[in-house]
């Protein structure tokens, strides 16, 4: 295990990874080299949050000779391989890493790992709830990665009897080299190929949280999904299923059946809960809870923690949340939304009619599956955002004998917020799903959603 004293870091990206790890390096002697290519000026509140931490600040790009004398570089989730510094590193030898990587290098408590192109982040609140009510106290359930905090500050206070739940997202995944104990893929579909160029990319991305784990190990796939049940020849250890179809006989898993989420293990079945106990709306819903009891049960939880966990969850902000009814119209913000195949599970959620707002930056996804649901399915769509015109293309105009329906385009999403207004009948519902990223107006899909929970409420 490297010792930290003295050694020169270089971290990339001045967001929260980037910032939690340079704490952490500095409080443990190294010299860190905090690097962004945001100018001076617009890094004021990053430099606030380290104040007293012994870090060197170097802003406003990325040139080559920040690697003089570096002995490793930690690169940001958002931060692309491909990117000049980086190649440059690589070709001098520098190594490469990133916080999750260090975190479980160094952690001391089993790891619950999840993954998935979509439904992570709920899944991972739902198993961090699950954990929680399993954990019998002085002991403790963690929770975090690319969901919440990074863990890696806190890495000093979990104890060898905690539990962790990390969500992985594929940036994380593609730097690393050690697997969690218990690995999750919920699904893979087309996502980030602006970041991975390739399906194939972006699925060995997703694979690292399988490929080094052990004989003892626990991998949890989707048998209904051909990206994640696609990853079971790369399984080491014990394979655990989930899906709404009962498992064949000699696959272990989860499934829905007369209401109720069953278990299969070994051949026997046992009732685990009434889906009626599932607050969230949404077969997708269904199917994260389907996979947050396959890793519950895979990491040894009871079945009365896991009830627990569902009980009462309404789930994670930005995530179908309902955000007002207002003259009879019910606003929802799926901000997390950042691709296309969101957007579908999303639009099956709802059987009202739908005012459907999309847009934002595009990925370079295909459109084409989620245009073909629109027609079928919305009343009215409103497009903002630098991806607008893409979107609108892809969706075409109504043809005559199919369902009608309008089509808006405006700059930003203030402006789309107003213009659904305008539309909403009673009884509908108005969607923010957006299907791209946030990064043409918002650093996030949380300050998106943020701002379109704020606009919505002042609607008058």
């Amino acid at each position: 295990m490297r010792n930290w004293r003295d050694a020169r870091v270089l971290v990339i990206g001045a967001a929260r990874q980037g910032l939690a790890l340079s704490r952490y390096l500095a409080g443990k002697g190294a010299r860190v080299v905090l690097n962004d290519q945001r100018p001076d000026d617009q890094l004021q509140a990053e430099k606030a949050a380290l104040q007293g931490t012994e870090v060197e600040w170097r802003t406003g790009g990325h040139p080559l000779d920040l690697l003089d004398g570096v002995d490793v570089v930690m690169v940001s989730g958002g931060v692309p391989l491909d990117m000049p510094l980086l190649v440059e590193a690589v070709r001098r030898g520098i190594p490469l890493s990133n916080d999750s990587q260090l975190f479980m290098e160094r952690v001391s408590a089993p790891v619950i790992g999840i993954t998935g192109s979509a439904g992570k982040t709920t899944t991972t609140a739902l198993v961090g709830r699950m954990a929680q009510a399993d954990i019998q106290p002085p002991n403790k359930a963690w929770v975090g990665g690319n969901i919440g905090n990074p863990l890696i500050e806190l890495l000093d206070e979990i104890q060898p009897q905690d539990r962790v739940v990390l969500e992985l997202s594929s940036f994380q995944l593609e730097l690393m080299s050690v697997s969690p104990q218990v690995a999750a893929v919920l699904n893979i579909t087309p996502n980030h190929l602006d970041r991975h160029k390739t399906m194939e990319a972006y699925t060995a991305a997703k694979a690292h949280i399988l490929d080094f784990q052990q004989v003892g190990d626990v991998a949890i796939l989707n048998r209904e999904d051909s990206g994640s049940w696609g990853l079971r020849s790369r399984v080491k250890g014990r394979l655990v299923t989930f899906g709404f179809e009962r498992p064949l006989p000699d696959l272990n898993g989860t499934y829905l059946e007369e209401d109720q989420i069953w278990w299969q293990y070994n051949g026997e079945r046992a009732a685990l809960l009434p889906t009626s106990e599932i607050l969230l709306r949404g077969e997708h819903n269904q199917l994260n809870v389907l996979a947050a009891c396959a890793v519950a049960l895979a990491a040894g939880f009871s079945v009365e923690a896991i009830r627990a966990g569902v009980s009462g969850f309404k789930g994670v902000a930005h995530r179908l949340e309902h955000v007002r009814t207002w003259r009879g119209v019910r606003w929802y913000n799926d901000s997390i939304a950042t691709a296309p195949e969101r957007v579908r599970a999303a639009l099956r959620a709802f059987h009202e009619p739908i005012v459907l707002l999309l847009g934002g930056r595009d990925k370079h996804l295909p459109w084409e599956e989620l245009a073909a649901d629109i027609r079928q399915r919305v009343d009215h769509v409103i497009l903002f955002g630098e991806a607008a015109a893409k979107i609108q293309q892809a969706i075409g105009t109504p043809v005559e004998g199919e369902r009608p329906f309008t089509m808006t385009r405006c700059e930003r999403l203030e402006e789309a917020v107003l213009a659904a207004a305008d539309v909403a009948e009673a009884g509908d519902v108005v969607l923010l799903s957006p299907g791209c990223t946030s990064f043409d107006a918002f650093k996030d899909f949380e300050e998106r959603g943020e701002a379109y929970r704020l606009w919505v409420n002042k609607l008058s």
